[in-house]
């Protein structure tokens, strides 16, 4: 029960960014491309802690609201905000999806999108992966951060199989891989070997090769699999990932 409450406090937080965000999204405060105002502006602003402000970036950054730029800092991106969508988080959190089931899915569903991308995929969509695979290496540091890149690099490849459908289908299994994952990546102990495998599958895309692109994706979902199941959420701190 205390970590539900846990959960419950740190969602409710992400949602006040989340949604304030938005509104400065319709007003036009915030256009495509802008950066976003200093951390401690924005957190007073917001009332809320430092800490409950980079988990609501982090979550916009993810959703791919928002562009991390690493020593840079954080900007809107340029595509359209995806503020509406419902995950599968809360039908995960009603029908208590297991870890092992979404890997199942995941694996079925971006096996084959990595094999579309090498197919398919346009010289634009190339070169975002290539950039999220060079942030991953400079996060290496920042596990909040790299998961962010992480799972940005998954979304470009979804978009590069042409498909809006599965495309679709992928944007609500990365909301909730992003809520459940962030909670635990501070204890990760494979984000090298994590970017390196994110960009053999890059090469083997931007190569036109979709079978080894299939191949390389699978052995990646294996690999995070296992990594993953030695993680655990580091108690107390669920607000303080980004």
């Amino acid at each position: 029960m205390p970590q539900a409450s846990i959960d419950m406090t740190d969602s409710h937080r992400t949602m006040q960014v989340v949604n304030h965000v938005r509104t400065l999204l319709e007003q036009g405060a915030l256009q495509p491309g802008d950066k976003i105002p200093p951390e401690r502006e924005f957190a007073r602003k917001l009332k809320i802690s430092r800490a409950s402000l980079r988990t609501g970036i982090g979550y916009l950054a993810a959703m791919g609201v928002m562009k991390i730029k690493h020593g840079v800092g954080t900007f809107v991106s340029d595509g359209p905000p995806e503020l509406g969508k419902t995950t599968l988080s809360l039908m995960g959190a009603l029908h208590g999806f297991q870890s092992w089931q979404m890997f199942e899915a995941r694996i079925i569903l971006e096996t084959n999108l990595a094999a579309l991308a090498a197919e398919r995929g346009k010289e634009e969509h190339q070169v975002a992966m290539a950039e999220e695979v060079a942030e991953m290496f400079a996060s290496l540091e920042s596990p909040g951060e790299y998961l962010i890149h992480d799972v940005i690099f998954h979304r470009i490849i979804a978009q590069a199989s042409g498909n809006p459908i599965l495309a679709a289908i992928m944007e609500s299994v990365t909301s909730s891989m992003y809520d459940k994952r962030r909670k635990t990546v501070e204890r990760a102990t494979d984000l090298r070997e994590s970017a390196e495998m994110h960009r053999e599958i890059y090469r083997a895309i931007r190569a036109r090769k979709p079978q080894e692109a299939r191949k390389l994706m699978e052995k990646h979902l294996q690999m995070a699999k296992t990594a993953q199941g030695m993680e655990r959420p580091i108690e107390g701190k669920s607000e303080k990932t980004s």
